[in-house]
């Protein structure tokens, strides 16, 4: 009997340099070092990847994150790094620059720099439940569920409002329902995104089409995008409520 072969994966870690609502926030330090090194050692720390790459448009961010264990094969280009800009282009570029050099992989997952929280047991719970599913699924999600209920959403036209979910039960719609009367609703969080490589070249999505939930537990799934976030997370850190990532070296601004 033939071993069964392991399944090759790659982390792709997107860190533009460009950042409006907190500036150079992915390099930005929380606690003694860089936002994107949690990221980098969490990947690392799982076991899951065969590379743990750092996409970034920035060779200040590229050298910061070879000090964390990253590799760096390329610099994104201005055109492929704006705010706007969709995912699926930098990954693209990430596969296809890899596979030049010799180096495919059946799977890749993005890590996001702004979740902070997210370990390495959290990837390997993600990465098993993932690889469990196998071809039955494109992709798998990290989500959470949500704190504003779209059942209590509206769309206001002039000065009229209608519901975003038209469809509540007779009798008893959700807007005017308590929470914990409506149904479950979830909400994709930044923590993590795991797909097959084939969805890229098939579909031209870092998602496809069948998508299973990973549900982010504790503080796996604290994201943090603005000024107010970085506030939460240090107040979570201060107060014993959330814990980061081990990272294995110096921090890189005393070195």
């Amino acid at each position: 009997m033939s071993p069964i072969r392991k399944v090759t994966a790659v982390a792709l870690i997107p860190a533009r340099s460009g950042s409006k609502r907190v500036a150079d926030k992915n390099i930005r330090l929380l606690q003694d070092h860089p936002l994107l090194a949690y990221s980098i050692c969490a990947a690392r720390e799982s076991g899951v990847f065969d590379a743990v790459v750092l996409c970034t448009d920035s060779t200040r961010y590229a050298d910061i994150g070879r000090h964390y264990g990253a590799e760096v094969p390329f610099l994104r280009p201005a055109e492929i790094s704006g705010s706007t800009s969709p995912d699926i282009e930098w990954v693209e570029m990430a596969l296809a620059t890899l596979a030049e050099q010799g180096r495919r992989f059946d799977a890749f997952s993005i890590l996001r720099p702004t979740s902070p929280f997210r370990k390495g047991a959290t990837i390997r719970r993600a990465w098993d439940r993932f690889v469990a599913a196998g071809d039955r699924v494109d992709s798998l999600r990290a989500v959470e569920k949500c704190a504003q209920h779209p059942g209590k959403m509206w769309i206001v036209r002039g000065n009229r409002m209608l519901p975003l979910l038209p469809m509540s039960p007779e009798g008893q719609p959700y807007h005017s329902s308590q929470y914990a009367a409506l149904p479950p609703v979830y909400v994709q969080n930044a923590s993590l995104e795991i797909a097959w490589t084939r969805v890229v070249t098939d579909t031209r999505t870092i998602a496809g089409e069948t998508l299973m939930p990973f549900f982010t537990e504790g503080d796996e799934g604290v994201d943090i995008n603005t000024a107010e976030d970085w506030f939460f997370a240090e107040h979570l850190l201060a107060q014993g409520e959330a814990r980061l990532p081990t990272v294995d070296r110096s921090p890189y601004f005393s070195i």
